[in-house]
Parts: C-alpha cells; sequence; structure tokens
C-alpha cells in the first residue's frame, strides 16, 4: 500500500508540475499578437489621462470598416484601459468619423482633410462642450482605420496627447508585400514555416491568421498584398483558384487591402490553348482582356499584376522579339478599365549580352523612358545586384522621368542568415531611402523619386519581399517582426528614423520600460551594421553559398555562367580584391548622376562602406578611416563583427525577467545560432581570402579555428526557402 501511494503521489506531483509548466506556456506571449498587443498600461502617470480621454468612444458610420474600428477600439480599450465604454456621439471623449461628422467639432479640420487624400487622416485633442475630446478624422472609413491604428500606437507606446496634432497621409500611393509563395504552401526564400495561405481549404475555411494578417497590415498602412511567387504557377489564373482568391479579397476589403496577382506571361499559351503568348497578337490580347474581365467580376477592386518576365528562366515578351514596354502595356491595357495597375519587376539579366550585371537592369529600362503606360510601375530592387547585405543604389532610381520607379525591399532574409540572425533592417531601408540621386540637382533622394516628388509620376509604390509564413511568431524570429513593421512605416513615410521605428515597435512589441526600450532599441540599431561586418565587409557582396544562400561560398566558381559565381564579385587575387566598376573598368558608375559618379569613380572619395564594390584594390591599400592596410582592414571588420553580435547577445541576456519569459527565450535560442554563425563566416571568409593576400591575421586577433578545407566541404541539402 505504502508503495502503491508513493507512486499515486509521484504522479500527482509530476501531473502538477505538467500543468504548471502547461499554464506558463499557455499565458505566455509567443509572438502570435505581433505589436499588437494591448496588454494593461503600467504607467500610473499617464493612465488617468488617457481614461479621461479614451474610455468613452463613439465611431461614427455603418460600414463594415466601421465595424472594425469598434471592435478593435473594444478589444484595444478593454486590454490597455481596463475599459471600454462605447457611446453616443454627443457623450464621448474619442470620435472617429469622416469630415461632415468631424466639423461638428473642429469646423478647420475639412481645410486639413482636404489635403489629405483618401488615406490620410487627422488626429486631434482639443476641448468640446467644456470636456476633452480627441478626434480621429477621415475622407473615408479607411483613413479613419489608419487613423485610428495611429491612436492606439501612440497610446501603445504611452505618448503625450495633450496637445496631439497630427495630419498625415501616404507618400506612396500603393504600398505592398510581396509573398513569394507557390500553391503548394512552398515559400521561396521562406524561413518562417509554410505560407500562411491554405489553398486548398479556400474558399470555405477561412483561418483567423488571416484577419489577423489584415490587421497587422492596416496597422502600418500597407495597402496590398500579392498573393503568390512571381516565380507564378498559372493555377492561380485558373477559375477554381481565382474563387479561393475572391474569399481573401472578400476578407480583406474592409482592411484597406486590395489583393494583387503574380502572372506567368505565357499563360495564353499554357492556359489557354494560343499558339503562343506574342503581347501584340491580337489573340493573346483578347484572351487578356477576358481574364481580367473574369477576374473584376468576382473582384471588383482586384489590384492588378505582379510579372517577372525574361529573367531567371521566365518567359516573356522578349520570347517574341518584344521589349519589356509593350509586355507590360498589354496588361495594363486590359486593367486599365478597371482601375488595375501593373508592377513589372526590373530584375532581369542576361549573359548573353555581354554586359557586368550590375549595368543591365539600367541598360534594359532607361531607353524604354515615356514608353510604358501610365498605369505601369517598373518594381526596382533597391541596388543593382540581388538584395545583398549592403549595396549602393540602384542607378534607375531618378534616371527615368516619365516612368514611375517602384522600390522593391526584401523583408525576408534570403542572404542575412534566414531567421535566425538578428538583423533589424530600418538602418539599411533608411540608408538607401536618404541616398541622394542628384537627378534634379542635390536633395532628390531616392525616398523623393520614388515618392513622385522628383518627377511627377501619375502613380507611385513600395513593395516588400514578405518574410511571413505559419510559425506562431509569423517570422521565424520575434525580431525580425520589426521588419515587417518597419517597411510599413516607412512606406506610408520615408522620412520616418529607423531608430524612431525601433523604439516604438519595441514599446509595443516587448516593454515600455525605459532601459528596456533604450536596451533593445541600440541592439536593433547596431544589428545591420554587425551583419555587414560579418558577412560582407567594404562593398564586399554575393559571396554566399550557392543556391541557397546560406553561409559563406566565396570559393564557389563552378556554376553554369559567370555571373552565378561569388568568385565573379570579389575577385580576389595575389594584386588585391574587389570589382573595378570605375571608369577603369567596366565603368557602371556613368550609370549614376554628377556628382555622385564621379565621387564613385575614385576610390578615396567613395564612401568606405562601397569601396571594394567599385575598386579593385592591392591588399596593402590604404584605408583612410583607419590608417590599416586593406588586408588587415577586411579582417578587422570580419572580427568586429562577431564581437558586435556577442555584444548584442549579452545585451539580451540582460534583460532576463524584464521581457516575457517565451519572448525572451525565443530570442536567446536564436542568438546562440546567430553567435555561431557569424563566427562561421569570419573564420570561412578570412581563411579564404589569407590565401590570396598571404598575409598573416593581424596582431591581437585570435586565428581563426578550422581548416578552409573543412568550410569548402560543408554542404546543406536542406537548407530552407530554396527555390522550386
Amino acid at each position: 500500500m505504502k508503495k502503491l501511494l508513493s507512486m499515486v503521489w509521484v504522479c500527482i506531483m509530476s501531473l502538477t508540475a505538467l500543468y504548471a509548466n502547461a499554464s506558463s506556456i499557455v499565458t505566455g506571449e509567443d509572438g502570435y499578437r505581433l505589436w499588437l498587443k494591448y496588454d494593461p498600461i503600467q504607467n500610473q502617470g499617464i493612465l488617468p489621462e488617457y481614461k479621461k480621454w479614451l474610455v468613452n468612444w463613439h465611431v461614427e458610420g455603418n460600414s463594415k470598416t466601421s465595424q472594425i474600428i469598434r471592435d478593435e477600439l473594444d478589444y484595444a480599450f478593454n486590454g490597455l484601459l481596463q475599459a471600454s465604454n462605447p457611446t453616443v456621439l454627443n457623450s464621448a471623449n474619442l470620435v472617429v468619423a469622416t469630415a461632415k461628422t468631424a466639423s461638428q467639432f473642429l469646423p478647420e479640420v475639412n481645410q486639413q482633410l482636404s489635403q489629405l487624400g483618401d488615406e490620410g487622416y487627422v488626429i486631434r485633442q482639443m476641448r468640446y462642450n467644456n470636456k476633452p475630446v480627441v478626434l480621429v478624422a477621415a475622407n473615408t472609413d479607411i483613413g479613419a482605420l489608419y487613423g485610428t491604428f495611429a491612436l492606439l500606437r501612440l497610446v501603445q507606446t504611452e505618448s503625450d496627447l495633450s496637445h496631439i496634432n497630427v495630419a498625415t497621409a501616404p507618400k506612396t500611393k500603393v504600398r505592398v508585400l510581396n509573398h513569394w509563395d507557390n500553391p503548394d504552401r512552398h515559400v521561396e526564400r521562406g524561413f518562417a514555416g509554410e505560407s500562411i495561405w491554405d489553398w486548398h481549404k479556400l474558399p470555405d475555411y477561412k483561418y483567423q491568421k488571416y484577419t489577423d494578417y489584415a490587421r497587422a497590415n492596416a496597422s502600418i498602412g500597407i495597402n496590398g498584398t500579392v498573393l503568390n511567387n512571381v516565380n507564378a504557377d498559372p493555377i492561380m489564373l485558373t477559375p477554381a483558384y481565382l474563387e479561393k482568391v475572391k474569399a481573401l479579397a472578400d476578407l480583406f476589403r474592409p482592411y484597406g487591402l486590395k489583393v494583387y496577382l503574380s502572372i506567368k506571361f505565357n499563360s495564353p499559351a499554357t492556359l489557354g490553348g494560343l499558339k503562343n503568348s506574342d503581347p501584340l497578337n491580337p489573340d493573346v490580347q483578347v484572351w487578356w482582356d477576358k481574364k481580367v474581365a473574369e477576374i473584376y467580376q468576382l473582384i471588383p477592386d482586384f489590384g492588378g499584376f505582379l510579372v517577372k518576365a525574361n529573367s531567371e528562366g521566365q518567359p516573356g515578351p522578349g520570347d517574341y522579339g518584344r521589349t519589356h514596354a509593350q509586355g507590360a502595356n498589354m496588361l495594363a491595357d486590359a486593367l486599365k478599365p478597371h482601375g488595375g495597375i501593373v508592377m513589372w519587376r526590373a530584375f532581369v539579366y542576361a549573359n548573353e549580352k555581354n554586359e557586368e550585371r550590375s549595368k543591365q537592369a539600367y541598360s534594359e529600362f532607361k531607353p524604354l523612358d515615356g514608353k510604358f503606360r501610365e498605369n505601369v510601375m517598373v518594381q526596382v530592387k533597391n541596388g543593382p545586384i540581388d538584395f545583398q547585405p549592403r549595396e549602393p543604389i540602384s542607378p534607375l532610381f531618378g534616371a527615368t522621368k516619365q516612368t514611375p520607379m517602384m522600390m522593391e525591399f526584401q523583408i525576408t532574409m534570403e542572404y542575412l542568415g534566414f531567421s535566425t540572425h538578428f538583423v533589424y533592417l530600418g538602418p539599411m531601408y533608411e540608408e538607401v531611402l536618404k541616398t541622394d540621386t542628384y537627378a534634379k540637382g542635390k536633395g532628390s533622394t531616392v525616398g523623393k523619386v520614388v515618392a513622385g516628388e522628383v518627377y511627377d509620376y501619375p502613380i507611385t509604390g513600395m513593395a516588400g519581399v514578405s518574410n511571413i509564413g505559419s510559425d506562431r511568431n509569423w517570422t521565424g524570429h520575434i525580431i525580425l517582426q520589426s521588419n515587417w513593421y518597419v517597411f510599413g512605416r516607412m512606406a506610408w513615410d520615408y522620412n520616418i528614423s529607423a531608430e524612431q521605428v525601433a523604439e516604438e515597435w519595441t514599446r509595443m512589441t516587448l516593454s515600455n520600460k525605459p532601459a528596456v526600450v533604450k536596451k533593445v532599441t541600440e541592439m536593433m540599431m547596431l544589428s545591420h551594421e554587425a551583419t555587414v561586418n560579418y558577412m560582407t565587409p567594404l562593398g564586399l557582396h554575393h559571396i554566399m553559398g550557392t543556391g541557397h544562400h546560406y553561409g559563406p561560398g566565396p570559393w564557389v566558381d563552378d556554376l553554369g555562367r559567370a555571373d552565378w559565381n561569388p568568385v565573379y564579385y570579389h575577385r580576389a587575387a595575389k594584386d588585391g580584391i574587389g570589382f573595378d566598376r570605375s571608369p577603369s573598368g567596366v565603368n557602371a558608375v556613368e550609370q549614376y548622376f554628377s556628382p555622385l559618379k564621379e565621387q564613385l569613380a575614385d576610390p578615396k572619395t567613395t564612401p568606405e562602406k562601397y569601396l571594394l564594390w567599385f575598386h579593385h584594390l592591392p591588399w596593402d591599400y590604404k584605408v583612410e578611416s583607419s590608417g590599416r592596410t586593406l588586408w588587415n582592414e577586411i579582417v578587422h571588420r570580419y572580427y568586429l563583427g562577431v564581437e558586435q553580435v556577442a555584444q548584442i547577445n549579452q545585451s539580451w541576456d540582460s534583460l532576463k525577467g524584464q521581457i516575457d519569459p517565451l519572448q525572451f527565450k525565443q530570442v536567446q535560442m536564436a542568438n546562440t545560432i546567430h553567435l555561431k554563425e557569424a563566427i562561421w563566416w569570419r573564420n570561412a571568409c578570412v581563411l579564404y581570402f589569407q590565401t590570396f593576400s598571404n598575409q598573416p591575421i593581424p596582431e591581437g586577433l585570435e586565428k581563426p579555428k578550422g581548416t578552409l578545407e573543412a568550410y569548402k566541404a560543408m554542404q546543406f541539402p536542406f537548407a530552407p526557402g530554396q527555390g522550386e
């Protein structure tokens, strides 16, 4: 009996421990709520004022969007303020309304709103009938939704609302996520699980995650989503799949989120049975007219098409001797009667043209300026190669006076450590958007070009290649949620600083404690530079492993064409390292405006961060900022990157007990991988480049562990996110 009782007691204690542990898991923050956590405000200094202004609220309107605003406010204030009281208009301290009602409170608001379009909004704190009132006003209910989320952001970050006076509208019209998701749920260059779109269960089964996806995008002003991969499967245009797309479009519409589709250019032949897909073939044009009409019959606000053509094996107008403009214009003509647009990617390169890869997009699209329809944007990657950790700007920005250049940033981490490296991309986006093109003299920044402020483009846009997947925390790494977030904030306003966004994201997602906010913001702002240092310092680029792009592979030299090989880009040899794109080399600098091209033509005036991008320099070249030789500087940068990652890890570890334990542990586990892989990058690259420099590791730095042969022998056959 005693033995039996003892066994029972052990079982009871084990179950107690299990349930205690399960309870902590269930109640912990696993990252699903993103930055929309709405946990109770702990700041007792500001809480009474918030309750005075916000608890009694009223939302005007009867649309689905108006109801969404009501639901969001009720959910948010019950969480943030522990109180929510929807009330009638005259009793409210918070009013969300469109212009007619808003003007009853504040007559001059109509003047402000007249400048803000369909998506802009005003947030004002004032007194009305001898009581404090916060007014959120817009011309449309979608604008009111954006304004509501902006107000909630201010509350979540514990901002002072006593003199709030905000009037803002998006700088770019089309702000979209590009999902590289396939119908089988594989995500090309995706590192956060499968695609969130379960095409097999659609159109009838709609996950809660679809709604929360729309909420999250609306909260940062993203107004479009391209549902499928640019390497498109034509099945997406079949009637069965269009019904599935319609189900998502109907769900997203009240959140201001339009759906777009990537299309296969040869669909008229593969789907329609035509002899070809020549854009000048009348039968092909009719096929597209009918297909577009079919789509709009199902989805009246369909956004349009994203097209990857004549690139990396994809079909396009070039197959028939036609130009990109002729291909894009055929689709634009079909879409125009319905209000749709074409986003035509400029990512094209072909070795048969015998032109250096970084120059090819400019050479292809600059001569076509003025030949595209007004509802076409050319979608350009931020740099001239391919989403590298750091690149100079694409010379196409500012080069086309009549053709809108749409920015394409990569949010997913294809070349940046997948989903285990702590890398906040805000500083990179900011660096690009604030770079001066000099297209119309000083001050013609990339941000202004994209926003149509340098040339008066009929349409403007910014796209981000999504890092979202089926993982509970959406992005595979909680910190990487910030890259989705900062993309939306900068697409709305390119002037916002990366540091401001990092701070507000931290407050909304992790903690409002000043010490935590300061430390996490510092980590985030350091992280991108650290990554560049341990991967591709001083302008090195495209030295990742073959195909999967996982880890270092600067030695790769056995692929089918020269510009697929890392050795093509770094040109390491006994005489030095770097790619000569100056006038003495391939003269890629000629594609930029003066004085930028003259600056980049001379290694003494080229910013050091781009030094080896534009110049092949001897190993004993003196680097001005440090006085070191080029070899010593490269090695020091690689070691500095590892030290910076270690610093980030130590800072994160110091926050134990100040951040939700599930959030803390997720990031801590990823940080362990991050540091190991930063060391791998450093050791492999330094050992490889040392075979050309024939110089010792600088004094004071430990010798890299392992052998170059061992690093070269590493293989990763199941690395995630590879193309299919």
